[in-house]
């Protein structure tokens, strides 16, 4: 299993399968055939069908930039896609394609391009499941952030502190900003409104609701917004882990050390998802994305709170298990309706996940792989148009120039 340092990356928003994966490609490409005249970039999938909402032609014409660039948006797969966000990059030069290169966007900025070997860290963790990881760490005697430390050697610290840090500079700037979010919805920017109202609140577990919505918002709202964040494991997701974090550390004063310690945690939970299964929402739905996402959250606070390590798988598989099945149908292909609102939701059920495995120790039938590999088959057995394509769902009904308004089924009135 890769190193953790490969799972938090920082960049801009709002995708990372669809812009800071296609980024990745671009550059490589760039660098090259730098004295390619002109380049071709093919969109295919998910890619296509929402690649516009998502800014991955924007960023492709960025980076490729001054050199002409044209962007196609194919409505045909080639027979041997393998993955639903696939890219083409042709060069070419006075009037002959000179180079060729097809990359997939795996999904939290991850790509793999074709006839190569696989882009990102090397094997870190001899283990590959989470009973691998516990047996090993009942035979060592060891929890589960000395397993990572073992691993990954004592500076992975130090990192996490610093991917802490963005995580808490993302969360601030969202909460002081307002005004209207890109791309055409007219979504109002929400999470300094949840801020400065649950000030006002009297009742404690509706003012803890409030802020772990606002942290998430907040987040969430700047990754939309092109701002830069830290996948967790996604940018779509990136509200989830920080809302929690966030919250915890402002109740009980932890230290930033302690929250390097909790996204160490969370971290091999976002790996194992990512090893095992998928953290893309084109290839298996939004429960790929916030599902992991709030898998994460949920391990993180029991490493907080100084859970044994069965509490935290208990903790990861509840947190999963209900999120199998959620569709990832963004309307207009923009990371804002529904994937703002299902971050905080997420964070919010991080907790209680947390808390349920706390308190019904002792009681888990379903291990955390068992859940991780339901939750591939069911990815891959779940229609097209609701894996990220905005074919179906929210997106289909949505109606852009009457608003909200969902147009009636047939046969009703």
């Amino acid at each position: 299993m890769k190193s953790i340092r490969d799972l938090y990356k920082v960049g801009k928003g709002p995708s990372s399968s669809h812009t800071m994966g296609p980024e990745r490609a671009a550059k490589i490409f760039k660098q090259e055939n730098p004295d390619a005249d002109r380049y071709e970039v093919t969109l295919y999938g998910s890619l296509s069908l929402t690649g516009v909402g998502h800014g991955t032609d924007r960023v492709l014409s960025e980076v490729l930039s001054p050199t002409p660039t044209e962007i196609i948006f194919s409505d045909k797969n080639p027979d041997d896609l393998k993955h639903p966000n696939t890219l083409d990059f042709a060069a070419f030069k006075d009037g002959a394609q000179t180079a060729a290169m097809r990359v997939e966007s795996i999904g939290g900025g991850d790509i793999v391009i074709e006839g190569r070997e696989a882009q990102g860290a090397d094997e870190t963790y001899p283990e590959n499941s989470f009973a691998e990881i516990a047996q090993y760490c009942k035979w060592r005697y060891i929890s589960l952030r000395e397993y990572v430390e073992l691993n990954e050697g004592a500076e992975i610290w130090s990192f996490l502190e610093e991917i802490w840090r963005t995580m808490r500079a993302e969360v601030e700037a969202g909460l002081q900003a307002t005004g209207v979010l890109p791309g055409g919805l007219n979504v109002q920017r929400k999470a300094k409104y949840l801020y400065d109202r649950q000030h006002t609140q009297e009742i404690p577990q509706v003012r803890e609701l409030q802020l772990v919505c606002a942290y998430a918002f907040a987040a969430a709202e700047q990754n939309a917004d092109n701002g830069t964040i830290v996948t967790a494991p996604t940018c779509g997701s990136c509200g989830v882990l920080p809302a929690v974090l966030m919250y915890l550390q402002g109740k009980y004063h932890y230290s930033d050390l302690r929250m390097a310690h909790a996204l160490g945690v969370a971290g091999i939970i976002g790996n194992l998802i990512r090893r095992n299964a998928s953290i893309s929402g084109a290839e298996c739905g939004c429960q790929a994305e916030i599902g992991s996402a709030c898998s994460m959250a949920a391990a993180a606070m029991c490493e907080l709170m100084e859970f044994p390590i069965e509490q935290i798988e208990y903790a990861a598989e509840i947190a999963m298990e209900h999120h199998l099945g959620l569709t990832c149908d963004p309307i207009c292909g923009l990371v804002q309706i529904p994937c703002i609102e299902r971050n905080a939701v997420a964070a919010k059920r991080a907790i209680d996940s947390a808390n349920l495995a706390h308190m019904l120790v002792g009681t888990r039938t379903i291990s955390f792989d068992m859940v991780v590999r339901t939750m591939y088959e069911t990815g891959i057995s779940m229609n097209r148009a609701f894996r990220e394509t905005s074919e179906g769902g929210l997106t289909r009904l949505y109606s852009r120039r009457a608003g909200s308004t969902v147009p009636a089924a047939p046969g009703t009135k």
